[in-house]
Order: C-alpha cells, then structure tokens, then sequence
C-alpha cells in the first residue's frame, strides 16, 4: 500500500475490501452450489482473488468492527424474499465497495483505483448476465 494513503482512510478501505470480497463471495457460492454453474463461480473466484491490498497490516491494525457504529443490522439488511434479492443485494453491495475503492485510491495509487474500476465493471457485467438469465421472460 502506498504509504501517502491518509492512516484515517485505512479503516474506510478495509471495511470495504471486506464487503466487495464478502459480497463476491456469497454471489460465487450460489452460482457454485444452488446452480452448478462452473463458468460463473470460475469467474467469481477469479474477481474476488483480485481483491487485495498489499500489504494488510496497515488495514488490519486500524480495524474496529466491535465499535463499528452501524454494526447492528438494520431491517433493510433483513429484506431478502428469495435467492434472487439476495444477488441482487450482493451484487449492488461489491459494486458500491469497489466503487469506494476506485474513487480512494485515484489520489494515492492509481494502479489500484484502475483495477477496482475493472472488478466494478466485471460485476456489472456478470450481474447481467446471471440475473437475466434467472428471470424467465
């Protein structure tokens, strides 16, 4: 990590990192084990292995999840009727984080703002892609 990131912002990036690997990751597990679809959890897997930052220690000593101040779960986070709200969220959920990402590192390390750019895209991409082909129309 380039060390001219302001030490307040870690926590921010950290936080993020965590929901756009988290919300990838529960994406992959239905694409993996409800529809068996190789193709989709392979590129899941793919995307989410990029997701990093190197090196951690910087973001793990700033992180504080027991005094997060929204840590309890809000009701909308409790609006999930099926499998398909629950993609939805997860998509929108690492499409936001990587968007936080992008827009962070543009004033610090380019390189990293260009690919958490990249993932955004791919998931608006796979997004499509997988939900349209779970609605019949």
């Amino acid at each position: 990590m380039n060390n001219t990131l302001p030490p307040e912002l870690f926590r921010v990036v950290d936080a993020n990192l965590n929901r756009l690997k988290e919300g990838i990751r529960v994406i992959e597990d239905i694409a993996r084990y409800v529809h068996n679809d190789k193709e989709l959890s392979t590129s899941l897997k793919k995307l989410r292995h990029q997701c990093r930052i190197e090196p951690i220690e910087m973001l793990l000593s700033s992180r504080d999840s027991l005094n997060d101040v929204l840590r309890p779960t809000m009701q909308s986070e409790m609006n999930r009727t099926d499998l398909s709200s629950i993609l939805i969220a997860n998509y929108k959920r690492a499409q936001e984080s990587s968007r936080v990402l992008e827009e962070l590192y543009k004033i610090v390390e380019p390189e990293y703002s260009e690919r958490f750019k990249q993932i955004r895209y791919e998931l608006y991409t796979l997004e499509k892609e997988n939900l349209l082909g779970l609605i019949e129309i």
